[in-house]
């Protein structure tokens, strides 16, 4: 499939008022844009699932080219660990809820802009209701049980969607649109096995890599809205920062799609944390009454229990914070059995690692290892400074 222009997706709002045509005049200059291009802008209505990462410079461009309404679904509070890259919010935003933070940087970046929160987390029971009021929706989600949920949604509602991923200095960027091309689930069939796919919480993220994702996602949306350019329908970009280099491969609309090919089997919404499996069905039974919180945790080491103490993370995360006492043995190296020998056979192993999902998986390694009294921490080094010492960081 060649590239291809598509119809503006909305109609012109009946005009500019004199103050409009002041504060968008470099866009109306643009032929390609002009009067009519930018009255569909004002007419037009943008989702963006997320106000984090992807979602902060999305959110601040949308607003400043003068997009009408602009609704934010965010559900979580801003974290001094987001600042690093989630530039719609400030310092003295921490604490706050992102979705009226974001709501408060775009109406001091553009007081026309109608802003709509749902300040809640998006679900099954409200994703139709929600996208039903968008023309458009721009998806910075960074989890693949709600990316699968929105481009479901999307396609159900037949709704174009400009979909963006970030991990450390890689990123990829396409649209989404089964009336014309190809869906998310063209490019994924199936979400990763779990524990395969670190998130940003787990491997990090270039903060700027939020900024080069995310405009390319509003100069999509833009596309899109005005009927302008060759959308990345049927395109993927992806972006590697460290080479400065821009990829596109085409990404063909799959006949066998579970649901946009020629016979669906996914007709509605599904349970998609089952779908996507936060931890594996192994790690989930390895688990099972081998779990224990940092409390127990802190009242073994107290009373001198004979435990070996295993952090399962990244040599750089154990350098930010570690729990006292413990050794550091990367997941990978249990997983490949390379360090199953260091392990003792004279004590429990306790395996921990930043929230409890890594060390899930790690868990049901060394179980299979004949190490059958291990067990894992709850909430991992998370729970130990919250619950324990919150004197020491969190990343």
């Amino acid at each position: 499939m060649g590239t291809m222009s598509l119809p503006p997706l909305v109609e012109p709002a009946a005009e500019l008022t004199i103050d409009e045509v002041r504060r968008y005049s470099r866009h109306l200059i643009i032929p390609d844009v002009g009067m009519a291009g930018q009255k569909r802008l004002k007419n037009a209505k943008v989702l963006c699932v997320g106000a984090g990462g992807l979602g902060s410079p999305a959110l601040m461009y949308l607003a400043a080219a003068g997009v009408g309404t602009l609704g934010i679904v965010e559900f979580d509070t801003v974290d001094e660990s987001n600042l690093q890259r989630q530039i719609i919010h400030g310092q003295s935003d921490i604490g706050k809820p992102k979705a009226e933070s974001a709501a408060e940087s775009i109406r001091e970046i553009n007081p026309l802009v109608n802003v709509i929160i749902h300040n809640e987390a998006l679900t099954n029971d409200n994703v139709m209701e929600i996208f039903a009021r968008y023309d458009l929706i721009v998806d910075g989600t960074d989890n693949f049980a709600t990316r699968y949920m929105v481009n479901d949604a999307a396609v159900f509602l037949k709704k174009p969607y400009v979909w963006g991923s970030i991990y450390r200095f890689d990123g990829q960027a396409s649209v989404f649109w089964a009336e014309h091309g190809p869906c998310y689930r063209c490019l994924y069939p199936e979400p990763p096995p779990p524990g395969m796919v670190p998130s940003c919480a787990e491997g990090g993220v270039l903060g700027v890599l939020c900024a080069s994702i995310g405009s390319i996602q509003v100069t999509e949306a833009i596309k899109l809205l005005t009927g302008i350019g060759e959308p990345l329908v049927g395109r993927l970009v992806v972006y590697d920062a460290l080479e400065m280099s821009y990829r596109k491969i085409k990404v063909r609309k799959d006949p066998n799609c579970a649901i946009c090919g020629e016979n669906p089997t996914v007709t509605g919404l599904i349970d998609y944390d089952d779908f996507c499996g936060a931890v594996s069905d192994e790690a989930a039974d390895a688990a099972q009454g081998s779990t224990i919180t940092p409390r127990e945790l802190k009242d073994w080491l107290d009373a001198g229990k004979s435990i070996e103490l295993i952090d399962v993370r990244e040599p750089n995360e154990y350098e930010i914070v570690a729990i006292p006492g413990s050794k550091l043995i990367p997941k990978g190296d249990i997983l490949n059995g390379s360090a199953l020998a260091d392990l003792p056979q004279d004590r429990q192993l306790v395996l921990y690692c930043k929230s409890g999902v890594r060390s899930a998986e790690a868990l049901a390694a060394v179980k299979n290892a004949g190490f059958k009294d291990a067990v894992h921490v709850q909430g991992g080094v998370v729970g130990w400074v919250k619950q324990i010492d919150p004197s020491l960081p969190i990343y």
